[in-house]
């Protein structure tokens, strides 16, 4: 009786091809690169999809709240007593009243369409990480007409510190020339730096007081932020904060509560989608792959009918003659599989180093700020996707070997060896 060492011994022998099978080698090294290359873009595509999810969250977050309470009548009234009730509510971390409106900018002869928030500067620094990313100024220099700007805002409008802008908002005065804008100026006391380029272009802060004088609304805000420990926990605040806002005398309007998720629904679906989407298309890159271990084992079993079929006159069983070609298949897809997953690794802990290399060695810019939101290439490893992409891997090549190993079982020693 054979001992089940002899299958991995020959089908280790199989993979040194003859000097008339240098064919078959070829397409079988062909095959390990071809899934090494596909497992290898899989991890840098998903690392680079998980990390670029991942930034955006962040500094979306860091500009806006965890959950906005906004009212269905268009302001909310009573704000100080909805920050009350907000603040005791167990699992918020910080909570503060904003406005929020369209206006126009000026300064020297340039005039810009603007997001204008106001805030109150104190409260401020629990919802948001406005405080964290201005690069200049102060933001305690914000009451008194003062106003923030986005650092691409500033330059495009060419002010710096201390200068003077009129802001103008639809808000309209009436005059003995007729109804006109309300218009403002403020002084530029802060810049901020978010790294989100459409914040940095169009966004404005100025002193909640101050907004409610230019936009006439009194003692009213636009809604209230609310920022919880993890963005994660803010999902299930919903009903909560409903239950504890219903007894308010303008409840019966509504309120209309919105976690970050919601607010940014169809932009995360979206790159949901194309994550998804870039996986099955690289995820082909492995099967095309696979096919070509079964091109090459189908041609090595017809090459090697006779030698299969003497291993059967000696003994050999149809499983053992299986076993062999599975392991000889297996084994290029295993190495395939753990070369591509050291590279995609190697690549995908040092992708940004090698694209700034690749930016600078050709003097171009691959991602722009104003095309792409982020001006940089991040890349987080996930275990999860890891495992799950190795295992897939391995789990195609090693199908991939079932056909041509049962070819090869079948084999008939008779036939074979008829004319030898």
């Amino acid at each position: 009786m054979l001992s089940n060492r002899y299958e991995w011994l020959i089908g280790l022998r199989y993979l040194r091809a003859k000097r008339t099978q240098h064919f078959i080698s070829v397409i079988t090294f062909l095959s390990m690169g071809g899934i090494a290359l596909g497992v290898a873009a899989l991890i840098v595509v998903l690392a680079v999809m998980t990390g670029f999810r991942e930034t955006l969250q962040q500094q979306i977050l860091g500009v806006t709240s965890h959950i906005t309470i906004r009212s269905y009548a268009g302001e909310v009234k009573y704000y100080p007593t909805i920050l009350d009730i907000v603040s005791k509510t167990p699992g918020v971390a910080g909570s503060a009243p904003f406005i929020s409106g369209q206006a126009m900018i000026q300064s020297r002869g340039r005039a810009l369409g603007i997001s204008l928030r106001g805030i109150d500067h104190q409260r401020e620094k629990e919802v948001s990480d406005l405080e964290k990313n201005m690069t200049r100024g102060k933001l305690e220099q914000l009451p008194g007409f003062g106003i923030i700007l986005g650092k691409n805002l500033a330059t495009n409008l060419g002010v710096a510190l201390g200068d003077p802008v009129t802001v103008m908002v639809a808000t309209a005065n009436v005059t003995a020339m007729g109804t006109m804008p309300r218009m403002k100026r403020f002084t530029v006391v802060g810049m901020f730096h978010s790294g989100m380029y459409d914040y940095d272009t169009s966004l404005a802060y100025i002193h909640l007081q101050d907004a409610q004088s230019l936009l006439r609304m009194n003692e009213t805000v636009t809604g209230i932020e609310i920022k919880t420990p993890d963005p994660d926990s803010a999902l299930s605040m919903h009903k909560i904060l409903e239950q504890r806002l219903a007894h308010l005398e303008n409840a019966a309007s509504g309120f209309w509560i919105q976690n970050w998720m919601e607010m940014n629904h169809n932009f995360f679906r979206a790159l949901k989608l194309e994550k998804a989407t870039m996986f099955v298309i690289l995820f082909l890159v492995v099967v095309v792959a696979a096919f070509n271990i079964v091109s090459s084992l189908i041609m090595s079993v017809m090459e090697k009918s006779q030698e299969i079929a003497i291993l059967k006159t000696m003994g050999a069983t149809a499983r053992g003659v299986m076993t062999i070609f599975v392991i000889n298949g297996g084994i290029v897809g295993v190495i395939g599989t753990f070369a591509g997953l050291l590279l995609g690794l190697s690549l995908a802990f040092n992708l940004e180093p090698a694209l700034q290399f690749i930016e600078h060695l050709f003097a171009i810019q691959i991602l722009s700020g104003d095309v792409y939101y982020i001006d940089h290439l991040p890349a987080k490893v996930v275990v999860s996707d890891v495992v799950w992409i190795t295992s897939v891997s391995l789990a195609i090549t090693l199908l991939a070997t079932l056909y041509p190993a049962w070819r090869a079982a079948r084999v008939d020693p008779i036939e074979a060896l008829r004319y030898e």
